[in-house]
């Protein structure tokens, strides 16, 4: 088995800020996958900025308007059943499809709300009916999401708390300990700071992109013999 090694960009489309950043990362730093938020005030202008990048859904059910019922607003506080989801999940996808005039590449899941069993399943159910691989994030959910008939990846590495993840440190770190072998997915969080949300997560992102900005992130995967790939045929 091969490697496929891929370092993802969260929330494409989050905000403006987050937007520049990310595709600075990817154009003129090391990241080679991002993934499109649909749903917020700046997808459309992040969609068409992001021509000829390697771009998957960044499922959003958690936040801003739903897709499908357009009065709805979207909260962490709201329990999210089967159906809707498989609906708001296929909504999306043509919202996608519509912004960017192409698929994406995979699905991954704002918040990680796909811990929910009821997300998970409508997310296979979809993911199936698109023949799109899924992020997985941990052996339960990759065993759950294979069961369904859906690809993924073998290992996932990736965080987003008080402190920024990717540090120059940790991403060495990380390159030295991961597989091999297999689809290994880092996830990242590249961007300048929020001007128009509110984030939890602004400074860090202003972290991690100067560590996938600088030429030393290159150097390690250089040196290290690898290369980085994105969702696309998985």
């Amino acid at each position: 088995m091969t490697l496929r090694l891929i370092l993802n960009a969260d929330d494409l489309g989050y905000d403006p800020a987050v937007t520049r950043g990310i595709l600075e990362a990817m154009r003129q730093g090391v990241v080679s996958s991002t993934t499109l938020i649909v749903n917020s005030p700046w997808s459309e202008d992040a969609a068409k900025t992001a021509e000829g990048l390697a771009v998957g859904l960044h499922l959003n059910l958690v936040r801003f308007q739903s897709v499908s019922a357009p009065s709805q607003e979207l909260t962490e506080r709201a329990v999210l059943a089967m159906p809707f989801v498989v609906k708001e999940t296929r909504a999306q996808l043509e919202r996608f499809r519509q912004l960017m005039g192409r698929g994406p590449t995979h699905l991954d899941v704002h918040k990680h709300a796909h811990r929910e069993p009821a997300v998970l399943n409508a997310l296979g159910i979809v993911a199936r009916e698109y023949k799109l691989p899924v992020r997985s994030i941990d052996p339960a959910m990759r065993a759950a999401l294979r069961d369904a008939g859906v690809h993924t990846n073998d290992e996932f590495i990736g965080d987003a708390g008080d402190t920024a993840w990717w540090t120059p440190e940790r991403w060495t770190e990380e390159l030295d300990a991961a597989p091999r072998e297999g689809v290994v997915e880092f996830m990242c969080h590249p961007g300048y700071r929020p001007t128009e949300v509110s984030s939890g997560y602004g400074a860090q992102r202003e972290i991690e992109l100067a560590t996938f900005l600088s030429p030393a992130a290159r150097e390690a995967l250089t040196t290290r013999g690898l290369t980085l790939s994105s969702w696309a045929g998985v």
